[in-house]
């Protein structure tokens, strides 16, 4: 599809969003013209207001413009076109925002939370993120409920030194109002260069009033990959993201921890929002001699099945996983093929539920991109995640105790298993 088509056909979302306010407004014209509040109030037009009486035609240009077998179609297009360049009372119009208006509208009537619009900012940011360096304060957050939610402060971050907790609803920024505001609109206000000021009112479980934050933003830098020998013995790694550097960074953990003999691996997938398909491949590769990590399923359903590298580090050592509520789309694509094989124990709670694959579609003349949702997929076993999420094999929660306390129940019950394991060799 080219430039225009594309251009065409999101400014026919923005119509349609446009149809239903003036809908609205007609309704409320008419509910009112069937009362004796208002004498003078009726459903004809007030003389102010004035109404052409037809569209406004597309030119012969614009006409050109659109493919021949989409002309009647796209005709309301370029009148709703037409009509805010020649009757908006604040001229000139911004025909660039107008575009990008047009293309976010067509992307959410898809209905699809993993399809939207990023603009040329959101798609930086989106671009850079999986790299491991931004300007923040620090928080792995959930942009799909009503509020932006913190998933998980990075730590040594702006945000864990604040005291910010998972669950945190942000209710209002720099004292803005959240009601209303996409989640995603409000993660862009929290970003911000290093050094400025924000201010969150956070909504927190069991407390009775919001809670204010005044937060430093800094420049974030987060490792994919971290870990330690423990005095037991045991090998501790722990992945926070599937980015660009993931596979080499758990390649040299490997590395350093193996040549310590440990007994075991503790493989902590916790808060981990995914990243990669193929990172998610290359991590389980390690992990695996051979066989499906995932099968990726087409709308046609035609499918599409990625297998083993070959080339693991720690195919033969006992191992288990933790995941969480946080653990999604990558990270449930390694812990779903581990559990599928029998190759590791999952501990923690149900994980998130992401099981679909997009792809970043960058647009002509550095506008931005399109994200679009293009498969969904499933464990070897053929298992379906999305919106299911696993199920651990041992199931631990956390509480707000325990968050507070610094306590780790779930790592707790993941070690006990592995010594478990280790003793059954």
């Amino acid at each position: 599809m080219d430039k225009t088509t594309k251009t065409i056909l999101g400014i026919f979302a923005a119509l349609i969003l446009l149809t239903g306010s003036f809908a609205g407004g007609f309704v409320t014209r008419h509910a009112l013209a069937q009362t004796d509040l208002f004498p003078g109030f009726s459903d004809n037009p007030h003389s102010e207001i004035l109404v052409p009486p037809t569209p406004v035609a597309p030119t012969s240009e614009q006409d050109a413009a659109t493919p021949q077998d989409l002309e009647t179609l796209f005709v309301p297009f370029w009148e709703a076109w037409n009509i805010v360049h020649e009757q908006y009372v604040n001229q000139p119009v911004d025909d660039t925002l107008l575009m990008q208006g047009a293309i976010r509208g067509m992307m959410a009537a898809v209905g699809d939370d993993y399809t939207y619009y990023m603009d040329p900012k959101v798609y930086e940011v989106e671009s850079t993120s999986l790299s491991g360096e931004y300007e923040g304060i620090g928080a792995y957050v959930d942009t799909q409920g009503e509020y932006l939610t913190i998933v998980s402060p990075i730590e040594g971050s702006p945000a864990a030194a604040a005291g910010l907790r998972p669950g945190d609803q942000i209710i209002a920024i720099d004292g803005e109002d959240m009601t209303g505001v996409t989640p995603e609109e409000a993660r862009q206000k929290v970003l911000g260069p290093a050094g400025t000021t924000v201010v969150l009112t956070v909504s927190r479980e069991g407390e009775s009033e919001p809670l204010e934050f005044t937060i430093v933003r800094a420049k974030i830098t987060v490792p994919s990959v971290t870990g330690e020998m423990r005095e037991d013995g045991i090998a501790y790694i722990d992945i926070n993201q599937f980015g660009d550097n993931t596979t080499s960074q758990l390649r040299d953990k490997l590395d350093e921890l193996l040549a310590q003999n440990p007994k075991g691996i503790l493989l902590d997938l916790r808060f981990n929002p995914g990243g990669y398909l193929i990172t998610s491949v290359e991590v389980m590769s390690e992990f695996i001699d051979e066989g499906v990590v995932l099968i990726e399923e087409y709308g046609d359903g035609s499918r599409d099945t990625y297998k083993a590298l070959g080339n693991g580090k720690a195919t033969d050592i006992p191992l288990v996983v933790l995941v969480n509520e946080g653990s999604a789309s990558a990270s449930e694509i390694v812990a779903g093929a581990l559990q599928d094989y029998g190759r590791a124990k999952l501990v923690g709670v149900q994980t998130f539920g992401k099981g679909s694959v997009q792809t970043f579609n960058p647009l002509s003349n550095n506008q931005g991109a399109a994200r679009v949702t293009i498969a969904r997929w499933l464990t070897p076993k053929e298992r379906l995640i999305q919106d299911v999420g696993l199920t651990p094999d041992y199931i631990v929660e956390m509480t707000d105790e325990d968050y507070a306390n610094n306590r780790d129940p779930q790592l707790d019950k993941a070690v006990e298993v592995l010594l478990e394991l280790i003793a059954q060799e």
